[in-house]
């Protein structure tokens, strides 16, 4: 049976040009959206995660970091309402270290660096206020390093001198500082803050520091300065002492006993109070032979006279008294002797007058703070643990002689003292044991690693899985019900079909006038269809 040459044309055409234009429309649309799922698979897949930057930004140390990310052409967002700043995962270290590099953020505090911008010709009370206000701000920063503060703020009020003024007004200084939720500062570390404030400030003074929380809270005051109510150092001093009892205690008789089997408790009365005191001692007179001499002092008088005694007979009432004398200040004699003559007298006088010295003692003490007045100790004491002839354990209590041992070796190591009132308690008992919390290993599938390989890998599976079904259970179906083609008559041309009964001369030109527009559209199959003439396959 032989074919149209119209026939063979019609069949040579492509699959695509025989689709009516809404069916490859839908087709075209169907490709589309499976593509743009590939690549947005692709995309999540690979997208990476974000992780905090920075929080609380303040608005102008956020504008700043936000620029110089745009210039690191580093991509950022935000969470939490723009209180927070995420950047990729792998970029944070790195992006960190850039911009600390660049002085960001500042915290919202200027320091020093205010000076740096002074202008020529500024005033003296400008720089003054400039000066100020960066002391202000290096000291809010350095209180920011601490861990429970969250930010701060100093104020400082400070005097200038005046040779005009004879009394000058003490600086001071006021502390305001937020905490982060669920902190708090011990009086330690109040003290630690305004021992900052105050050396950092010439002229001022720990009692003109305030320090205030938050919520209006004075941390500051008469209770954390030292030397007033309850000292923190003295309590630790004494727990210091305490401990330091324990594990002396411990030390030594856990070789003796075995780890574990001395429990030790010490307590310590320690006196912190701060004595001095001065005295001076005079003791009684000492005897002359063994006083020591001070002044001696020798005088001696001789003289007569022939004139006839008169008055009262006797020695005393022609000599003058004499000086008192006393073993231990003076010594004096007096020697008279009469003439031998008739009518005539002579006299001679010796004095003897020796000063010892005065027996005197001076001594000032000052007891130092600290002094441990009285110690307490307790030492329970476990059974031995032995094994018997089976091997099995057995616990055995100590012999009086074996504590009464390790009494003695618990007073040598800690200086026990009967005339200070120490006390020493050791007893023997049998200590329980502890019930240890058995540690359930985590399973393998359930550890962090694990769960994360998981998440990672079933990341990509789901994207598989989905895809090969749209492309397996949608795609490929649709494209197939679009690409198919109606079946084409044997004799009939679909773009010129010859009703039955038509001349053959209109036959003939439709089938000329189909081909000559097929030859415009696409010449390559007017080619193939010659060479197939030529070569002798059409008939």
């Amino acid at each position: 049976m032989s074919t149209s040459p119209e026939t063979a044309l019609t069949r040579r055409l492509p699959a695509w040009t025989r689709i009516p234009p809404q069916q490859l429309l839908t087709l075209m649309l169907v490709l589309a959206v499976g593509v743009a799922l590939v690549i947005g698979g692709w995309m999540w897949s690979t997208t990476p995660d974000f992780r905090v930057l920075y929080s609380n930004l303040s608005d102008r140390d956020g504008g700043a970091v936000l620029a110089a990310l745009q210039q690191l052409n580093v991509p950022y967002k935000f969470a939490d309402g723009g209180g927070a700043l995420l950047v990729p995962e792998n970029l944070v270290h790195d992006t960190r270290l850039k911009l600390a590099a660049q002085g960001l953020p500042k915290g919202g505090l200027s320091g020093f660096e205010l000076m740096e911008g002074q202008r020529f010709g500024a005033s003296q009370f400008l720089e003054q206020v400039n000066y100020q206000r960066g002391l202000e701000g290096e000291l809010a920063r350095s209180i920011q390093t601490l861990q429970a503060v969250q930010s701060a703020r100093v104020h400082l009020a400070l005097s200038r001198s005046s040779t005009f003024v004879r009394d000058q007004p003490s600086a001071s200084a006021s502390v305001l500082i937020h905490l982060y939720p669920g902190r708090t500062l011990d009086s330690m570390q109040v003290a630690a803050i305004v021992h900052l404030v105050t050396n950092s400030v010439p002229g001022l003074t720990t009692k003109n520091v305030s320090v205030v929380d938050q919520n209006g809270t004075l941390l500051s005051g008469e209770g954390s300065t030292p030397g007033a109510g309850v000292d923190k150092t003295q309590i630790k001093y004494r727990y210091d002492i305490e401990q330091g009892f324990v594990q002396r205690i411990e030390a030594i008789l856990a070789p003796v006993l075995g780890n574990g089997n001395v429990k030790a408790q010490v307590s310590a009365d320690v006196d912190f109070s701060e004595v001095e005191q001065a005295e001076e001692v005079y003791k009684p007179n000492q005897k002359p032979e063994t006083a020591s001499v001070r002044a001696q002092q020798t005088s001696e008088a001789s003289g007569g006279s022939s004139a006839s005694a008169s008055g009262v007979p006797g020695a005393v009432s022609n000599q003058p008294p004499g000086t008192a004398s006393a073993p231990i200040t003076a010594e004096r004699q007096a020697v008279n002797t009469g003439g031998g003559g008739p009518g005539g007298s002579s006299t001679q006088r010796r004095d003897a007058n020796v000063t010892y010295e005065v027996d005197k003692s001076i001594r000032h003490t000052k007891v130092a703070q600290g002094r441990l007045k009285r110690l307490s100790v307790a030492v329970v004491l476990n059974d031995r643990v032995t094994a018997d002839s089976a091997g099995k354990t057995v616990t055995k209590p100590l012999t009086d002689a074996e504590k009464e041992q390790i009494t003695e070796l618990v007073k040598g190591v800690v200086g026990y003292d009967k005339e200070r009132g120490d006390v020493v308690s050791v007893i023997n008992s049998t200590f329980k044991a502890h019930e240890t919390e058995k540690v359930t290993e985590v399973p393998f599938w359930k550890q962090p690693s694990t769960v994360d390989l998981a998440k990672d890998s079933g990341k990509f599976v789901l994207i598989g899985a989905v895809l090969l079904f749209l492309l397996l259970r949608v795609f490929k179906p649709m494209v197939a019900n679009l690409t198919r083609v109606p079946a084409l008559p044997v004799d009939v041309l679909p773009s010129a079909p010859s009703p039955v009964g038509l001349p053959q001369e209109v036959r003939y030109e439709n089938s000329l006038q189909t081909a000559r527009q097929i030859a415009k559209q696409d010449p390559k199959i007017v080619a193939n269809v010659v060479k197939d003439w030529v070569s002798g396959n059409e008939q």
